[in-house]
Protein backbone atom coordinates (compact mmCIF):
# COMPACT_ATOMS: atom_id res chain seq x y z
CA UNK A 1 0.00 0.00 0.00
CA UNK A 2 1.49 3.36 -1.10
CA UNK A 3 1.92 6.23 1.28
CA UNK A 4 -0.27 9.32 0.97
CA UNK A 5 0.89 12.92 1.02
CA UNK A 6 -1.13 16.00 2.01
CA UNK A 7 -0.50 18.89 -0.36
CA UNK A 8 -1.79 22.43 -0.85
CA UNK A 9 -2.28 23.08 -4.54
CA UNK A 10 -3.85 26.29 -5.76
CA UNK A 11 -5.29 27.02 -2.32
CA UNK A 12 -6.91 23.56 -2.00
CA UNK A 13 -5.88 20.60 0.15
CA UNK A 14 -5.58 17.12 -1.34
CA UNK A 15 -4.69 13.63 -0.14
CA UNK A 16 -2.49 12.26 -2.92
CA UNK A 17 -0.81 8.92 -3.49
CA UNK A 18 3.01 9.05 -3.29
CA UNK A 19 3.47 7.82 -6.89
CA UNK A 20 0.90 10.31 -8.15
CA UNK A 21 2.57 13.08 -6.15
CA UNK A 22 5.97 12.31 -7.70
CA UNK A 23 4.50 12.30 -11.21
CA UNK A 24 2.70 15.60 -10.57
CA UNK A 25 5.93 17.10 -9.21
CA UNK A 26 7.85 16.02 -12.32
CA UNK A 27 5.08 17.50 -14.46
CA UNK A 28 5.34 20.92 -12.79
CA UNK A 29 9.15 20.80 -12.97
CA UNK A 30 8.93 20.16 -16.73
CA UNK A 31 6.55 23.10 -17.11
CA UNK A 32 8.91 25.39 -15.20
CA UNK A 33 11.83 24.33 -17.42
CA UNK A 34 9.81 24.96 -20.58
CA UNK A 35 8.91 28.44 -19.30
CA UNK A 36 12.35 29.38 -18.00
CA UNK A 37 12.82 32.06 -20.67
CA UNK A 38 9.22 33.30 -20.71
CA UNK A 39 8.07 36.58 -19.23
CA UNK A 40 5.58 36.23 -16.39
CA UNK A 41 6.74 32.72 -15.49
CA UNK A 42 5.47 32.91 -11.90
CA UNK A 43 2.04 34.13 -12.98
CA UNK A 44 1.75 31.34 -15.55
CA UNK A 45 2.79 28.66 -13.02
CA UNK A 46 0.30 30.02 -10.49
CA UNK A 47 -2.57 29.89 -13.01
CA UNK A 48 -1.60 26.37 -14.10
CA UNK A 49 -1.58 25.19 -10.47
CA UNK A 50 -5.03 26.69 -9.89
CA UNK A 51 -6.38 24.99 -13.02
CA UNK A 52 -4.89 21.62 -12.01
CA UNK A 53 -6.39 21.97 -8.52
CA UNK A 54 -9.81 22.69 -10.06
CA UNK A 55 -9.60 19.56 -12.22
CA UNK A 56 -8.51 17.41 -9.27
CA UNK A 57 -11.28 18.84 -7.09
CA UNK A 58 -13.87 17.81 -9.69
CA UNK A 59 -12.68 14.23 -9.29
CA UNK A 60 -13.07 14.28 -5.50
CA UNK A 61 -15.82 11.81 -4.57
CA UNK A 62 -15.54 12.46 -0.84
CA UNK A 63 -13.40 14.35 1.65
CA UNK A 64 -11.30 11.20 2.19
CA UNK A 65 -10.72 10.64 -1.52
CA UNK A 66 -7.05 9.95 -2.36
CA UNK A 67 -5.75 11.28 -5.67
CA UNK A 68 -4.14 8.45 -7.63
CA UNK A 69 -2.10 8.01 -10.79
CA UNK A 70 -5.27 7.69 -12.87
CA UNK A 71 -6.50 11.09 -11.70
CA UNK A 72 -3.14 12.73 -12.42
CA UNK A 73 -2.95 11.14 -15.89
CA UNK A 74 -6.44 12.44 -16.74
CA UNK A 75 -5.50 15.96 -15.60
CA UNK A 76 -2.29 15.89 -17.64
CA UNK A 77 -4.27 14.70 -20.67
CA UNK A 78 -6.48 17.79 -20.35
CA UNK A 79 -3.65 20.24 -19.69
CA UNK A 80 -1.20 18.75 -22.21
CA UNK A 81 2.53 18.02 -22.00
CA UNK A 82 5.01 20.92 -21.68
CA UNK A 83 6.89 19.89 -24.82
CA UNK A 84 3.71 20.42 -26.85
CA UNK A 85 3.87 24.18 -26.14
CA UNK A 86 7.15 25.55 -27.49
CA UNK A 87 6.64 29.27 -27.65
CA UNK A 88 7.81 30.86 -30.86
CA UNK A 89 8.91 34.51 -30.69
CA UNK A 90 7.65 35.29 -34.18
CA UNK A 91 4.01 35.83 -35.13
CA UNK A 92 3.53 32.40 -36.79
CA UNK A 93 0.55 30.49 -35.41
CA UNK A 94 1.28 27.66 -33.02
CA UNK A 95 0.79 24.09 -34.11
CA UNK A 96 -0.08 23.07 -30.61
CA UNK A 97 -2.12 20.58 -28.70
CA UNK A 98 -4.90 23.10 -28.36
CA UNK A 99 -5.36 23.33 -32.13
CA UNK A 100 -6.77 19.82 -32.10
CA UNK A 101 -8.88 20.43 -29.03
CA UNK A 102 -12.55 21.19 -29.50
CA UNK A 103 -13.63 24.57 -28.25
CA UNK A 104 -15.36 24.14 -24.90
CA UNK A 105 -18.55 25.89 -23.85
CA UNK A 106 -18.28 29.40 -22.48
CA UNK A 107 -18.98 30.54 -18.95
CA UNK A 108 -20.62 33.82 -18.05
CA UNK A 109 -18.23 36.25 -16.30
CA UNK A 110 -17.88 40.03 -16.05
CA UNK A 111 -14.91 41.35 -18.06
CA UNK A 112 -13.92 44.34 -15.95
CA UNK A 113 -10.74 44.95 -17.98
CA UNK A 114 -12.73 45.74 -21.13
CA UNK A 115 -15.80 47.06 -19.36
CA UNK A 116 -16.85 50.66 -18.85
CA UNK A 117 -18.40 50.30 -15.38
CA UNK A 118 -18.75 46.75 -14.10
CA UNK A 119 -17.85 44.70 -17.16
CA UNK A 120 -21.37 43.28 -17.59
CA UNK A 121 -21.76 44.25 -21.25
CA UNK A 122 -18.25 43.04 -22.12
CA UNK A 123 -18.93 39.70 -20.40
CA UNK A 124 -22.24 39.26 -22.24
CA UNK A 125 -20.46 40.12 -25.48
CA UNK A 126 -17.93 37.31 -24.93
CA UNK A 127 -20.70 34.85 -24.01
CA UNK A 128 -22.94 35.55 -27.01
CA UNK A 129 -20.08 36.22 -29.42
CA UNK A 130 -21.10 39.78 -30.33
CA UNK A 131 -19.53 43.18 -29.85
CA UNK A 132 -20.09 44.61 -26.37
CA UNK A 133 -21.18 47.90 -27.99
CA UNK A 134 -24.45 46.31 -29.12
CA UNK A 135 -25.11 45.03 -25.60
CA UNK A 136 -24.59 48.55 -24.25
CA UNK A 137 -26.96 49.97 -26.87
CA UNK A 138 -29.67 47.46 -25.87
CA UNK A 139 -29.25 48.27 -22.18
CA UNK A 140 -29.44 52.02 -22.87
CA UNK A 141 -32.62 51.55 -24.92
CA UNK A 142 -34.13 49.51 -22.09
CA UNK A 143 -33.53 52.43 -19.73
CA UNK A 144 -36.38 54.20 -21.53
CA UNK A 145 -38.61 51.18 -20.91
CA UNK A 146 -39.60 52.03 -17.31
CA UNK A 147 -35.98 51.78 -16.24
CA UNK A 148 -35.73 48.04 -16.91
CA UNK A 149 -32.26 48.47 -18.36
CA UNK A 150 -30.87 49.78 -15.06
CA UNK A 151 -32.58 47.00 -13.10
CA UNK A 152 -31.33 44.36 -15.52
CA UNK A 153 -27.78 45.74 -15.32
CA UNK A 154 -27.81 45.73 -11.50
CA UNK A 155 -29.15 42.16 -11.34
CA UNK A 156 -26.59 40.92 -13.87
CA UNK A 157 -23.83 42.73 -11.99
CA UNK A 158 -24.81 40.88 -8.82
CA UNK A 159 -25.21 37.39 -10.30
CA UNK A 160 -22.26 37.48 -12.73
CA UNK A 161 -18.87 36.85 -11.09
CA UNK A 162 -15.83 38.78 -12.29
CA UNK A 163 -13.22 36.96 -14.35
CA UNK A 164 -10.13 37.38 -12.15
CA UNK A 165 -7.85 34.42 -12.80
CA UNK A 166 -6.42 33.44 -16.16
CA UNK A 167 -8.49 30.24 -16.12
CA UNK A 168 -11.69 32.23 -15.65
CA UNK A 169 -10.73 34.60 -18.47
CA UNK A 170 -10.17 31.63 -20.79
CA UNK A 171 -13.49 30.08 -19.74
CA UNK A 172 -15.17 33.42 -20.45
CA UNK A 173 -14.03 33.31 -24.09
CA UNK A 174 -14.59 29.56 -24.45
CA UNK A 175 -10.92 28.65 -24.91
CA UNK A 176 -9.56 25.37 -23.45
CA UNK A 177 -7.84 25.93 -20.13
CA UNK A 178 -4.48 24.27 -20.80
CA UNK A 179 -0.84 25.21 -20.54
CA UNK A 180 -0.65 26.74 -24.00
CA UNK A 181 -3.62 29.04 -23.58
CA UNK A 182 -2.69 30.01 -20.02
CA UNK A 183 0.83 30.98 -21.14
CA UNK A 184 -0.54 32.77 -24.17
CA UNK A 185 -3.02 34.73 -22.06
CA UNK A 186 -0.41 35.77 -19.51
CA UNK A 187 1.97 36.90 -22.26
CA UNK A 188 -0.83 38.97 -23.82
CA UNK A 189 -1.50 40.65 -20.49
CA UNK A 190 2.17 41.51 -20.07
CA UNK A 191 2.26 42.90 -23.62
CA UNK A 192 -0.86 44.97 -22.91
CA UNK A 193 0.79 46.42 -19.82
CA UNK A 194 3.87 47.28 -21.88
CA UNK A 195 1.76 48.96 -24.57
CA UNK A 196 -0.13 50.96 -21.96
CA UNK A 197 3.15 52.25 -20.53
CA UNK A 198 4.31 53.33 -23.99
CA UNK A 199 1.01 55.05 -24.77
CA UNK A 200 0.57 56.57 -21.32
CA UNK A 201 0.57 60.14 -22.65
CA UNK A 202 -2.00 59.40 -25.35
CA UNK A 203 -4.33 57.49 -23.07
CA UNK A 204 -4.07 59.81 -20.11
CA UNK A 205 -7.33 61.66 -20.53
CA UNK A 206 -9.25 58.62 -21.70
CA UNK A 207 -8.09 56.62 -18.70
CA UNK A 208 -9.04 59.43 -16.33
CA UNK A 209 -12.60 59.43 -17.66
CA UNK A 210 -12.77 55.65 -17.55
CA UNK A 211 -11.27 55.59 -14.06
CA UNK A 212 -13.84 58.11 -12.81
CA UNK A 213 -16.71 56.10 -14.25
CA UNK A 214 -15.20 52.96 -12.82
CA UNK A 215 -14.94 54.47 -9.34
CA UNK A 216 -18.56 55.65 -9.41
CA UNK A 217 -19.72 52.29 -10.70
CA UNK A 218 -17.57 50.43 -8.19
CA UNK A 219 -18.91 52.47 -5.26
CA UNK A 220 -22.50 52.03 -6.38
CA UNK A 221 -21.89 48.35 -7.04
CA UNK A 222 -20.33 47.84 -3.62
CA UNK A 223 -23.36 49.47 -1.98
CA UNK A 224 -25.80 47.31 -3.93
CA UNK A 225 -23.74 44.20 -3.19
CA UNK A 226 -23.69 45.02 0.52
CA UNK A 227 -27.47 45.43 0.60
CA UNK A 228 -28.01 42.19 -1.26
CA UNK A 229 -25.51 40.35 0.93
CA UNK A 230 -27.44 41.35 4.06
CA UNK A 231 -30.69 40.36 2.37
CA UNK A 232 -29.11 37.08 1.24
CA UNK A 233 -28.06 36.26 4.81
CA UNK A 234 -31.55 37.00 6.10
CA UNK A 235 -33.10 34.96 3.29
CA UNK A 236 -30.69 32.12 4.04
CA UNK A 237 -31.82 31.98 7.68
CA UNK A 238 -35.48 31.90 6.61
CA UNK A 239 -34.81 29.12 4.09
CA UNK A 240 -32.92 27.05 6.66
CA UNK A 241 -35.64 27.39 9.30
CA UNK A 242 -38.41 26.66 6.78
CA UNK A 243 -36.62 23.71 5.21
CA UNK A 244 -35.52 22.03 8.44
CA UNK A 245 -38.91 22.57 10.12
CA UNK A 246 -40.71 21.01 7.17
CA UNK A 247 -38.30 18.06 7.12
CA UNK A 248 -38.79 17.48 10.86
CA UNK A 249 -42.59 17.45 10.52
CA UNK A 250 -42.35 15.15 7.51
CA UNK A 251 -40.12 12.76 9.45
CA UNK A 252 -42.60 12.75 12.33
CA UNK A 253 -45.42 12.06 9.88
CA UNK A 254 -43.55 9.20 8.19
CA UNK A 255 -42.64 7.67 11.56
CA UNK A 256 -46.23 7.98 12.80
CA UNK A 257 -47.75 6.44 9.68
CA UNK A 258 -45.10 3.73 9.62
CA UNK A 259 -45.58 2.81 13.27
CA UNK A 260 -49.36 2.60 12.78
CA UNK A 261 -48.75 -0.89 11.39
CA UNK A 262 -47.68 -2.00 14.88
CA UNK A 263 -49.44 0.57 17.10
CA UNK A 264 -53.16 1.32 17.08
CA UNK A 265 -53.71 5.08 16.98
CA UNK A 266 -57.16 6.62 17.62
CA UNK A 267 -57.20 8.25 14.18
CA UNK A 268 -56.03 5.16 12.30
CA UNK A 269 -59.54 3.94 11.46
CA UNK A 270 -60.44 7.31 9.97
CA UNK A 271 -57.36 7.25 7.73
CA UNK A 272 -58.02 3.67 6.67
CA UNK A 273 -61.67 4.45 5.93
CA UNK A 274 -60.61 7.37 3.75
CA UNK A 275 -57.85 5.41 2.00
CA UNK A 276 -59.16 5.23 -1.54
CA UNK A 277 -56.53 2.75 -2.75
CA UNK A 278 -55.29 -0.66 -1.71
CA UNK A 279 -51.86 0.64 -0.70
CA UNK A 280 -50.89 0.74 3.01
CA UNK A 281 -51.09 4.21 4.52
CA UNK A 282 -47.36 4.38 5.32
CA UNK A 283 -46.59 4.45 1.58
CA UNK A 284 -48.35 7.82 1.34
CA UNK A 285 -46.14 9.22 4.08
CA UNK A 286 -43.01 7.94 2.36
CA UNK A 287 -44.02 9.39 -1.00
CA UNK A 288 -44.87 12.75 0.56
CA UNK A 289 -41.53 12.74 2.37
CA UNK A 290 -39.63 12.40 -0.91
CA UNK A 291 -41.96 14.53 -3.05
CA UNK A 292 -42.13 17.41 -0.55
CA UNK A 293 -39.04 16.83 1.57
CA UNK A 294 -36.41 16.78 -1.21
CA UNK A 295 -37.25 20.31 -2.50
CA UNK A 296 -37.21 21.62 1.08
CA UNK A 297 -33.89 19.83 1.66
CA UNK A 298 -32.40 21.72 -1.28
CA UNK A 299 -33.94 24.92 0.07
CA UNK A 300 -32.06 24.27 3.31
CA UNK A 301 -28.84 23.68 1.35
CA UNK A 302 -29.44 26.94 -0.52
CA UNK A 303 -29.90 28.71 2.82
CA UNK A 304 -26.58 27.36 4.09
CA UNK A 305 -24.93 28.41 0.81
CA UNK A 306 -26.24 31.94 1.26
CA UNK A 307 -24.84 32.06 4.79
CA UNK A 308 -21.57 30.36 3.87
CA UNK A 309 -20.76 30.64 0.14
CA UNK A 310 -17.61 28.53 0.57
CA UNK A 311 -19.56 25.54 1.89
CA UNK A 312 -18.65 22.38 0.03
CA UNK A 313 -21.24 20.92 -2.34
CA UNK A 314 -23.01 17.65 -1.49
CA UNK A 315 -21.69 16.21 -4.75
CA UNK A 316 -23.22 15.36 -8.10
CA UNK A 317 -23.96 11.75 -7.14
CA UNK A 318 -26.10 12.87 -4.20
CA UNK A 319 -27.80 15.58 -6.29
CA UNK A 320 -28.75 13.27 -9.14
CA UNK A 321 -29.82 10.49 -6.77
CA UNK A 322 -32.15 12.85 -4.89
CA UNK A 323 -33.45 14.25 -8.19
CA UNK A 324 -34.26 10.73 -9.41
CA UNK A 325 -36.00 9.89 -6.13
CA UNK A 326 -38.01 13.10 -6.34
CA UNK A 327 -39.13 12.42 -9.92
CA UNK A 328 -40.15 8.86 -9.01
CA UNK A 329 -42.02 10.03 -5.89
CA UNK A 330 -43.88 12.76 -7.78
CA UNK A 331 -44.81 10.34 -10.58
CA UNK A 332 -46.12 7.77 -8.08
CA UNK A 333 -47.98 10.46 -6.12
CA UNK A 334 -49.69 11.66 -9.32
CA UNK A 335 -50.56 8.07 -10.21
CA UNK A 336 -52.05 7.43 -6.77
CA UNK A 337 -53.86 10.77 -6.90
CA UNK A 338 -55.52 9.77 -10.17
CA UNK A 339 -56.47 6.45 -8.63
CA UNK A 340 -57.85 8.25 -5.57
CA UNK A 341 -60.00 10.48 -7.77
CA UNK A 342 -61.27 7.51 -9.76
CA UNK A 343 -62.54 5.92 -6.52
CA UNK A 344 -65.36 8.53 -6.55
CA UNK A 345 -65.89 8.59 -10.30
CA UNK A 346 -69.04 6.43 -10.61
CA UNK A 347 -72.33 6.54 -8.67
CA UNK A 348 -73.97 3.26 -7.77
CA UNK A 349 -77.41 2.80 -6.23
CA UNK A 350 -79.74 0.11 -5.02
CA UNK A 351 -83.50 0.85 -4.92
CA UNK A 352 -86.15 -0.74 -2.72
CA UNK A 353 -89.89 0.01 -2.98
CA UNK A 354 -92.68 -0.91 -0.54
CA UNK A 355 -96.38 -0.06 -0.47
CA UNK A 356 -98.01 1.39 2.66
CA UNK A 357 -101.39 -0.22 3.35
CA UNK A 358 -103.16 2.95 4.52
CA UNK A 359 -106.93 3.40 4.62
CA UNK A 360 -108.30 6.48 2.87
CA UNK A 361 -109.69 7.82 6.15
CA UNK A 362 -106.48 7.21 8.13
CA UNK A 363 -103.82 9.79 8.87
CA UNK A 364 -100.21 8.74 8.19
CA UNK A 365 -97.77 9.60 10.99
CA UNK A 366 -94.11 10.08 9.96
CA UNK A 367 -91.11 10.29 12.25
CA UNK A 368 -87.36 9.60 12.47
CA UNK A 369 -85.77 7.65 15.32
CA UNK A 370 -82.18 7.23 16.50
CA UNK A 371 -80.25 4.27 17.87
CA UNK A 372 -79.18 4.63 21.50
CA UNK A 373 -76.09 2.61 20.69
CA UNK A 374 -74.78 5.25 18.26
CA UNK A 375 -76.30 8.57 19.39
CA UNK A 376 -77.78 10.29 22.44
CA UNK A 377 -80.91 11.54 20.66
CA UNK A 378 -82.30 12.19 17.21
CA UNK A 379 -80.61 15.60 17.11
CA UNK A 380 -77.16 14.07 17.71
CA UNK A 381 -76.02 13.84 14.11
CA UNK A 382 -72.71 13.12 12.38
CA UNK A 383 -71.94 12.94 8.68
CA UNK A 384 -69.10 10.45 9.13
CA UNK A 385 -67.85 8.56 12.15
CA UNK A 386 -66.02 5.34 12.91
CA UNK A 387 -67.64 3.37 15.74
CA UNK A 388 -68.57 -0.17 16.77
CA UNK A 389 -71.89 -1.94 16.60
CA UNK A 390 -73.39 -4.20 19.26
CA UNK A 391 -71.15 -7.06 18.08
CA UNK A 392 -68.02 -4.91 18.58
CA UNK A 393 -67.46 -4.76 14.83
CA UNK A 394 -65.93 -1.58 13.39
CA UNK A 395 -68.49 0.21 11.25
CA UNK A 396 -68.94 3.50 9.40
CA UNK A 397 -71.79 5.50 10.94
CA UNK A 398 -73.43 8.40 9.10
CA UNK A 399 -76.56 10.55 9.28
CA UNK A 400 -76.51 11.25 5.54
CA UNK A 401 -80.23 10.50 5.22
CA UNK A 402 -82.51 12.61 3.01
CA UNK A 403 -86.31 12.63 3.03
CA UNK A 404 -88.69 13.99 0.38
CA UNK A 405 -92.46 13.90 -0.20
CA UNK A 406 -93.91 13.66 -3.70
CA UNK A 407 -97.30 13.02 -5.27
CA UNK A 408 -98.24 9.76 -7.01
CA UNK A 409 -101.15 8.76 -9.22
CA UNK A 410 -101.23 5.28 -7.74
CA UNK A 411 -103.98 4.29 -5.33
CA UNK A 412 -101.76 3.38 -2.39
CA UNK A 413 -98.93 5.42 -0.88
CA UNK A 414 -95.52 3.83 -1.09
CA UNK A 415 -91.96 4.45 0.07
CA UNK A 416 -88.81 4.22 -2.05
CA UNK A 417 -85.41 3.71 -0.37
CA UNK A 418 -82.31 4.46 -2.47
CA UNK A 419 -78.93 3.37 -1.14
CA UNK A 420 -76.12 5.28 -2.85
CA UNK A 421 -72.32 4.93 -2.88
CA UNK A 422 -69.41 5.76 -5.19
CA UNK A 423 -66.68 3.64 -6.74
CA UNK A 424 -64.21 3.44 -9.59
CA UNK A 425 -66.61 1.27 -11.59
CA UNK A 426 -70.37 0.78 -11.70
CA UNK A 427 -70.18 -2.75 -10.33
CA UNK A 428 -67.94 -1.67 -7.44
CA UNK A 429 -70.15 1.32 -6.59
CA UNK A 430 -73.30 -0.80 -6.70
CA UNK A 431 -71.69 -3.48 -4.56
CA UNK A 432 -70.78 -0.87 -1.93
CA UNK A 433 -74.33 0.49 -2.02
CA UNK A 434 -75.67 -3.00 -1.34
CA UNK A 435 -73.47 -3.21 1.76
CA UNK A 436 -75.24 -0.22 3.37
CA UNK A 437 -77.47 -1.22 6.27
CA UNK A 438 -80.60 0.89 6.73
CA UNK A 439 -83.89 0.04 8.49
CA UNK A 440 -87.41 1.42 8.69
CA UNK A 441 -90.79 0.20 9.98
CA UNK A 442 -94.41 0.46 8.82
CA UNK A 443 -96.67 -0.22 11.79
CA UNK A 444 -100.31 0.41 10.97
CA UNK A 445 -100.54 4.07 10.02
CA UNK A 446 -97.05 4.89 11.33
CA UNK A 447 -93.91 5.23 9.20
CA UNK A 448 -90.84 5.01 11.45
CA UNK A 449 -87.51 5.79 9.74
CA UNK A 450 -83.95 5.39 11.05
CA UNK A 451 -81.99 8.63 11.01
CA UNK A 452 -78.70 6.85 10.26
CA UNK A 453 -76.96 4.31 8.07
CA UNK A 454 -74.09 1.94 8.84
CA UNK A 455 -71.59 0.03 6.72
CA UNK A 456 -68.67 -2.22 7.55
CA UNK A 457 -65.34 -0.40 7.85
CA UNK A 458 -63.82 -2.63 5.16
CA UNK A 459 -66.17 -0.98 2.63
CA UNK A 460 -64.38 2.33 3.29
CA UNK A 461 -65.89 5.79 3.02
CA UNK A 462 -67.37 6.35 -0.44
CA UNK A 463 -70.02 9.04 0.11
CA UNK A 464 -72.57 6.50 1.29
CA UNK A 465 -76.03 8.02 1.77
CA UNK A 466 -79.74 7.19 1.87
CA UNK A 467 -82.48 8.95 -0.09
CA UNK A 468 -86.06 8.33 1.07
CA UNK A 469 -88.96 9.36 -1.15
CA UNK A 470 -92.52 9.08 0.17
CA UNK A 471 -95.15 9.04 -2.59
CA UNK A 472 -98.70 9.99 -1.51
CA UNK A 473 -101.91 9.92 -3.58
CA UNK A 474 -104.14 12.98 -3.72
CA UNK A 475 -106.30 13.37 -0.61
CA UNK A 476 -103.88 11.59 1.75
CA UNK A 477 -103.74 13.08 5.24
CA UNK A 478 -100.48 12.97 7.21
CA UNK A 479 -98.65 14.43 10.17
CA UNK A 480 -94.87 14.78 10.60
CA UNK A 481 -92.85 14.58 13.79
CA UNK A 482 -90.46 17.41 14.70
CA UNK A 483 -87.55 15.07 13.93
CA UNK A 484 -88.39 15.19 10.22
CA UNK A 485 -87.21 18.80 9.85
CA UNK A 486 -83.52 17.72 10.04
CA UNK A 487 -83.84 15.41 7.04
CA UNK A 488 -86.59 16.95 4.89
CA UNK A 489 -85.31 17.98 1.44
CA UNK A 490 -88.69 18.52 -0.22
CA UNK A 491 -89.29 21.40 -2.58
CA UNK A 492 -90.60 24.28 -0.47
CA UNK A 493 -93.06 25.27 -3.17
CA UNK A 494 -94.53 21.78 -3.05
CA UNK A 495 -94.31 21.00 0.66
CA UNK A 496 -93.55 23.76 3.14
CA UNK A 497 -92.91 22.04 6.46
CA UNK A 498 -93.81 24.17 9.50
CA UNK A 499 -91.27 23.78 12.29
CA UNK A 500 -93.27 25.45 15.10
CA UNK A 501 -95.32 22.34 15.91
CA UNK A 502 -95.62 18.68 15.01
CA UNK A 503 -99.42 18.68 15.52
CA UNK A 504 -100.35 20.24 12.20
CA UNK A 505 -102.36 18.20 9.74
CA UNK A 506 -101.30 18.15 6.08
CA UNK A 507 -103.20 17.03 3.01
CA UNK A 508 -101.90 16.07 -0.42
CA UNK A 509 -103.68 18.27 -2.94
CA UNK A 510 -103.57 18.31 -6.72
CA UNK A 511 -100.60 20.70 -7.04
CA UNK A 512 -98.99 20.76 -3.60
CA UNK A 513 -99.30 19.85 0.05
CA UNK A 514 -101.76 21.94 2.07
CA UNK A 515 -101.66 22.57 5.80
CA UNK A 516 -105.19 22.42 7.15
CA UNK A 517 -104.70 23.99 10.58
CA UNK A 518 -101.51 26.07 10.44
CA UNK A 519 -101.69 29.69 11.77
CA UNK A 520 -102.13 32.35 9.11
CA UNK A 521 -98.77 34.01 9.70
CA UNK A 522 -97.04 30.66 9.18
CA UNK A 523 -99.04 29.51 6.18
CA UNK A 524 -97.36 30.40 2.94
CA UNK A 525 -100.36 29.40 0.85
CA UNK A 526 -102.89 31.33 3.01
CA UNK A 527 -104.86 28.13 3.59
CA UNK A 528 -106.59 29.15 6.83
CA UNK A 529 -109.98 30.70 6.11
CA UNK A 530 -111.55 33.30 8.39
CA UNK A 531 -114.93 34.88 7.68
CA UNK A 532 -114.60 37.75 10.08
CA UNK A 533 -114.30 41.14 8.41
CA UNK A 534 -112.16 44.02 9.43
CA UNK A 535 -113.09 47.69 9.09
CA UNK A 536 -110.08 49.83 9.85
CA UNK A 537 -109.47 53.45 8.89
CA UNK A 538 -106.33 55.54 9.31
CA UNK A 539 -106.48 59.35 8.91
CA UNK A 540 -103.38 61.58 8.84
CA UNK A 541 -103.92 65.39 8.72
CA UNK A 542 -102.92 68.64 10.42
CA UNK A 543 -104.62 67.50 13.61
CA UNK A 544 -102.46 64.38 13.84
CA UNK A 545 -103.16 60.67 13.25
CA UNK A 546 -106.59 59.11 13.77
CA UNK A 547 -107.04 55.30 13.76
CA UNK A 548 -110.39 53.56 14.14
CA UNK A 549 -110.75 49.81 14.46
CA UNK A 550 -113.95 47.81 14.41
CA UNK A 551 -112.57 44.33 14.16
CA UNK A 552 -108.97 43.10 14.38
CA UNK A 553 -109.14 39.55 13.02
CA UNK A 554 -109.05 39.23 9.22
CA UNK A 555 -106.64 37.51 6.86
CA UNK A 556 -107.85 39.33 3.72
CA UNK A 557 -106.24 42.75 4.26
CA UNK A 558 -107.19 44.31 0.94
CA UNK A 559 -107.25 48.10 0.70
CA UNK A 560 -110.73 49.46 0.06
CA UNK A 561 -109.94 53.16 -0.32
CA UNK A 562 -106.81 55.32 -0.39
CA UNK A 563 -107.05 59.14 -0.47
CA UNK A 564 -104.26 61.71 -0.47
CA UNK A 565 -105.37 65.36 -0.42
CA UNK A 566 -104.96 68.62 1.49
CA UNK A 567 -106.55 67.01 4.51
CA UNK A 568 -103.83 64.30 4.62
CA UNK A 569 -103.80 60.57 3.83
CA UNK A 570 -106.91 58.43 4.35
CA UNK A 571 -106.60 54.62 4.14
CA UNK A 572 -109.64 52.37 4.41
CA UNK A 573 -109.62 48.61 4.29
CA UNK A 574 -112.44 46.16 3.71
Amino acid sequence: MNKTVNINLGGMFFHIDEDAYQKLTRYFDAIKRSLSNSSGQDEIIKDIEMRVSELLNEKQKSEKHVVGLKDVDEVIAVMGQPEDYIIEEDNQPNQSYSSNTTRKSKKLYRDKEKGMIGGVAAGLGHYFGIDAVWIRVILILLVWGAGTGVLAYIILWIVMPEAVTTSEKLEMTGEPVNISNIEKKVREEFENVSDKIKNADYDKYGNQIKSGAGKIGSTFGDFILSVFKVFAKFLGIILIITGLTTLIFLLIGVFTLGSSTFIDFPWQDFVEAGNFTDYPIWTFGLLMFFAVGIPFFFLSILGFKLLSPNMKSIGNIAKYTLLALWIIAVALAISIGIKQASAFAIDGRVVKKENIMLQATDTLHIKFVHNDYYAKNVDDRNNFRITQDSANTDVIYSNEVRFEIKKTDEKLPYIKIEKEAKGKSLSEAKQRAEQIRYNYKIIGNQLILDNYLVSDLKNKFRDQEIEITLYLPEGTLFKVDSSVQHYDRSNDEFFDLHYSSDKYLYKMMDANVKCLDCPADENEYDDVDNDEEEHTSVTINQNGVSITNDTIINTNNNIKELKINKDGIIIKTK
